[in-house]
Parts: C-alpha cells; sequence; structure tokens
C-alpha cells in the first residue's frame, strides 16, 4: 500500500496567508498541517511509501521543507507542473497524474493535505482490509444542517455506500465526506475514465462514478474533524 498526499492547491481561500506558503506548510499548534498528517501515517505499517502532490509554483517550499524533516518513512515529492488555479488539474486529476507518472498497482491511500482528523489510519486501513473494496472517511455530523449545500454526503446501508451527494440542498444523512479515501488497486483502472467523462477536479464526482462501476464502504468516525476549508472545529 501506498499513500498519496494532495497538496496542489493554490488555497485560494487562505490568502493573503498562501501567498507564498502553500496550505499544507502552514502551521497549526506549532507546526505545519502536512507534518500533523505525517505523524498518523507514521502509525500505519502497511503504508510502503508516502508520495506528496504538489503544484510546480510551491514545489520548491515543499522540497525546502522536506530537506528539513526527518522520517523513518519513504517520503517523495511529484510535480505536477501547474503554476496557476488557472491550470490545476483537481485532486482527481492529480490522483491520476500521479498513478501515470508512478505506474501504481497499489491500493493506495488518498488524503488531503490540508486534512485534520483524530480518527486512527490503521483502524481506516483494517477497516478497508475486512471489506477489499474502496472505502471513504465519513464524520457523522449528527446535523442535517451542517452539511447542507457545504459538504459531500453518503448514504449507508451498514457499511455499504449507496448514495452520494455533492453539496446537496436537500441532503439524505449527515455523514460529510472528510476527503480521506482508500482505494483498492482493482479501482484504479476506473479513475481515468472518469477524468474522460469531465471528473477531474472533485472527488465527490469520482466516487458517483465508482458507485456506478464497483462498489464503495463508507468508514464512519466520530473523533474530531477539523473543516479543510476554514480549519474550525466541528
Amino acid at each position: 500500500m501506498k499513500a498519496l498526499i494532495l497538496a496542489a492547491g493554490y488555497g485560494l481561500r487562505l490568502k493573503p496567508l498562501t501567498n507564498s506558503t502553500p496550505k499544507p506548510l502552514l502551521e497549526i499548534a506549532g507546526k505545519p498541517v502536512l507534518e500533523h498528517l505525517l505523524e498518523k501515517l507514521k502509525k500505519a505499517k502497511e503504508v510502503q511509501e508516502i508520495l506528496i502532490v504538489t503544484n510546480h509554483r510551491f514545489y520548491d517550499s515543499f522540497r525546502i521543507w522536506l530537506n528539513h524533516y526527518t522520517s523513518s518513512q519513504t517520503i517523495r515529492l511529484i510535480d505536477d507542473g501547474t503554476l496557476s488555479n488557472d491550470d490545476r488539474l483537481g485532486a482527481v486529476g492529480d490522483i491520476n497524474f500521479v498513478l501515470r507518472e508512478e505506474d501504481l498497482n497499489d491500493d493506495l491511500l488518498v488524503i488531503a493535505g490540508d486534512n485534520l482528523f483524530g480518527f486512527s489510519l490503521p483502524a481506516f486501513i483494517d477497516f478497508f482490509r475486512s471489506r477489499g473494496k474502496t472505502t471513504v472517511a465519513f464524520h457523522d455530523l449528527k446535523d442535517l444542517e451542517k452539511v447542507r449545500k457545504k459538504f459531500g454526503v453518503g448514504t449507508l446501508e451498514g457499511s455499504k455506500l449507496l448514495a452520494f451527494e455533492e453539496k446537496s440542498a436537500q441532503p439524505k444523512s449527515s455523514l460529510a465526506s472528510t476527503a480521506c479515501y482508500l482505494f483498492s488497486r482493482d479501482d484504479l483502472k476506473h479513475i481515468e475514465k472518469s477524468i474522460t467523462l469531465g471528473k477531474a477536479d472533485n472527488p465527490g464526482d469520482l466516487v458517483k462514478y465508482l458507485l456506478k462501476e464497483s462498489e464503495v464502504h463508507g468508514f464512519v468516525f466520530n473523533q474530531q474533524w477539523l473543516i479543510r476549508s476554514a480549519w474550525f472545529c466541528v
């Protein structure tokens, strides 16, 4: 299994903080957000390598950071070549870019580089292994108003994902998608096809596509989750 951290965004909603610093390298509680994620990944023993995909504009910022970061795990940076929000590949586009560049054929843990959560990654991986299918992490906000028009929302039967809505005005559940996914190697082939259908930007659209082509499960956690767009506790 490999892990991919998506860090190629341009952080427009946090300007001017992100004018010269990418969002994953902004500090929370005394260290970059990215290092909080890596601390959690250290406990995931099944992860053999960590890939961080960034854009060309901020590549040097990540390179300098990595030169000063010590880890027992193998961490590699991948430059997607984009220079601005106008030519960005999008989240799914970056996943596909890495799949092609690295010729990956492993189960793939994908986490947004600005995502802070309290659940255990080993528990998430164990859950995935027990189902053997692509798995999405959901946080139960327990209130439909909290998810309305704000998040991708899942509807589950047991752990099986039956439906996925993107920022719906009338959500059918309070399970908010948290930009943490574990894709089975068998489902990786569907990612490029979803892009040809215009689903390159939003991972939620990829999840909806996978529901038509495969089987997807939901891992629900109730621990702390810091909303990615604003970093305030829900």
